[in-house]
């Protein structure tokens, strides 16, 4: 589901420069440009105007976090810098968590902003979706694109405070959303995951049996951890997590306080993101984020094909002769290391494993913090990266 969404995305950067260009030519007095100059690149004098924009948002949202739960998408210049560039990076994220989950049919996206979620739904293959946001201007964003693109979403207004749409849904978004939740730009205490817990169960009480509620984070040391600590209150509160996690208990990943889980996965970035990357001085080379799909209450943990499994969840940690990653199974956080002279027919894909990767190892040796493989180990990859997990058999 997730392999062929780059030539989606090209298809998108026309019309989000299109739409961005009329917005701005209605609101800032700006001239308005020929149809045939909507081609999905952008002038230099464009190109750094967006950059600007960017700026103050990277700023905002992922170093001081002063924008943190702010209304920014109502500032026209910020939101025409989320639309050119944040829109096209969380599109290409959802599309790539909703790989792992079943196709949905009627979805519902919280905090959709001008709807990258939304619409990456509907390319993936859901037949309906609502995009709820508190910001109008956002939500005219997204109108504007479904009209452009002629795509079926409806749209709500919505904030915490208000009750959620009605309805129930196959599938739940809320891409970079709970990070902003009950925030006073200070530490995330217990009592606001407990607000966060509680939202949650009320989201979870709109999702179908057997649909899911999909939440995207940064991949910020802080954001992913306090999501990892909301899965634990989930998780405790009887939910069952669809992805990333084989682990069923309290995440392992929080003991160390060093210590956070993020996916990290490869991307063909459009040139127009591209060039607002290099004047913004950001690196977006691969799409960096935390993700949760979390299960309705009272249905099961997946039960996961047979043998011993690990999701990668480090990027390779080389040595002296020797390939280390961290896996996360059902039997916990485990380091997994080979040297180079073991390496077989039947193992040489551990060489190659990218993060997100669940694999089946057989026949290797606890060793330290973790387990060695050597010459009489196998290595079969059971999942790449955006890929659901088979059933078990």
């Amino acid at each position: 589901m997730s392999s062929d969404y780059h030539k989606d995305l090209a298809r998108w950067m026309p019309l989000l420069v299109k739409v961005w260009r009329s917005r701005g030519a209605k609101n800032q007095k700006r001239p308005r440009y020929e149809e045939d100059e909507d081609d999905g690149t952008l002038t230099p004098h464009e190109q750094k105007q967006v950059a600007q924009g960017v700026r103050t948002l990277s700023l905002g949202l992922t170093r001081d976090r002063q924008l943190a739960g702010a209304k920014y998408m109502d500032d026209p210049a910020l939101l025409g810098a989320y639309l050119l560039f944040y829109w096209p990076v969380s599109y290409a994220q959802a599309r790539q968590a909703l790989g792992e989950l079943p196709r949905p049919r009627e979805v519902l996206d919280l905090g959709s902003g001008p709807g990258p979620m939304s619409f990456a739904a509907l390319d993936a293959g859901a037949a309906a979706v609502t995009s709820a946001d508190r910001s109008k201007a956002a939500l005219d964003l997204a109108k504007a694109l479904a009209t452009e693109a002629t795509e079926p979403i409806a749209t709500r207004e919505w904030s915490p405070e208000r009750p959620l749409p009605d309805g129930q849904f196959d599938l739940v978004l809320m891409g970079h959303v709970i990070n902003e939740l009950f925030h006073d730009g200070k530490e995330v205490t217990p009592a606001v995951l407990d607000k966060r817990a509680a939202l949650l169960e009320g989201v979870l009480a709109k999702v179908k049996p057997r649909g899911s509620l999909l939440i995207l984070e940064p991949a910020l040391r802080d954001t992913s951890r306090a999501l990892l600590q909301l899965r634990d209150r989930m998780v405790t509160r009887g939910y069952a997590v669809r992805a990333p996690c084989l682990f069923r208990g309290n995440c392992p990943a929080l003991v160390k306080e060093s210590d956070w889980c993020h996916a990290e996965r490869d991307w063909r970035m459009p040139p127009t993101v591209e060039a607002i990357a290099r004047l913004a001085g950001i690196h977006k080379e691969s799409l960096k984020m935390s993700y949760l799909a979390l299960a309705p209450k009272g249905e099961a943990w997946a039960e996961p094909p047979e043998g011993r499994l690990f999701r990668i969840v480090s990027e390779p940690l080389e040595g002296k002769g020797r390939l280390r990653f961290m896996g996360c199974g059902p039997e916990g956080r485990v380091g997994l290391a080979m040297q180079e002279k073991h390496q077989t027919e039947a193992n040489k894909v551990f060489f190659k494993l990218p993060r997100g990767a669940v694999v089946k190892l057989d026949l290797t040796e606890p060793r330290g913090d973790g387990l060695a493989l050597d010459d009489r180990s196998t290595v079969q990859v059971i999942a790449w990266p955006g890929q659901p997990l088979p059933p078990k058999s």
